[in-house]
C-alpha cells in the first residue's frame, strides 16, 4: 500500500478566520476549505510505507533541532503564469522556516526520493483556479498586495496524507505531529 504524503503546518484559527472572507468574487475558482488551509514545507508525493515510516523517523529527528518561530501572511499571488491554475496567499520572509523547508527537503532525498522539482515558495493555497478570469484573478492579486497578518508562532508541524476527490476539496489526514524543541 502507499500514501501520498506531505510535511505542513496549519494556519492558526484566528488568522484563518481573515482568509476566509477573502475567497470570493472569481468565476472558475475552487476555494479550499478551512481545514485545506496550511503551508506545505514538502510535498513527498505517493510513497511505499515503508519509506512512508522512512520519511517519518526523519521528519521527528528535525523537529528536535528546530525551535518555534513566527511568521505572518503577507501579500496574494498566483501560479501558473498567464495561465493562472492556483490562488495563494504569501509568507513573509523567514529564516527558520526556510531552515525547516530545506530539512524537510533534506529528509525526503535520505528516504530516498527525487529532489523536489520546484524552489520553496512558502504560500497557502487559497483556491485553484480552472478557466478564471484573468482580470478578476489579476484585481484579487491587487487588491490583496498589501494584505498581511498578525504574526503566529509556529510550535509543530506534521506529516499528512492526502486523498484526492473528484467532486470534493482533497481531504487530508494527520499521521503524525512534530513539536518543534530546538
Amino acid at each position: 500500500m502507499s500514501l501520498r504524503l506531505f510535511a505542513a503546518f496549519d494556519i492558526p484559527d484566528h488568522i484563518a478566520e481573515r482568509l476566509l472572507p477573502l475567497q470570493k468574487g472569481i468565476g472558475g475558482a475552487k476555494w479550499r476549505p478551512r481545514e485545506n488551509l496550511h503551508v506545505t514545507l514538502r510535498f513527498f508525493g505517493e510513497v511505499a510505507e515503508p519509506v512512508a515510516d522512512d520519511i517519518d523517523g526523519e521528519l521527528s529527528a528535525i523537529a528536535e533541532n528546530h525551535a518555534p518561530f513566527e511568521i505572518a501572511l503577507k501579500g496574494a499571488g498566483t501560479f501558473g503564469g498567464a495561465d493562472p491554475h492556483a490562488l495563494w496567499m504569501g509568507v513573509t520572509a523567514s529564516e527558520p522556516l526556510k531552515k525547516l523547508a530545506a530539512d524537510c527537503e533534506r529528509a525526503a532525498r535520505r528516504a530516498k526520493l527525487k529532489p523536489d522539482a520546484h524552489a520553496f515558495k512558502p504560500h497557502v493555497t487559497m483556491a485553484y483556479l480552472n478557466n478564471a478570469p484573468l482580470d478578476r484573478v489579476q484585481s484579487f492579486e491587487q487588491r490583496l498586495a498589501l494584505f498581511e497578518t498578525p504574526p503566529f508562532r509556529v510550535e509543530s508541524f506534521g506529516l499528512y496524507s492526502s486523498f484526492t476527490r473528484k467532486l470534493a476539496p482533497s481531504l487530508y489526514r494527520l499521521e503524525a505531529q512534530y513539536p518543534l524543541r530546538g
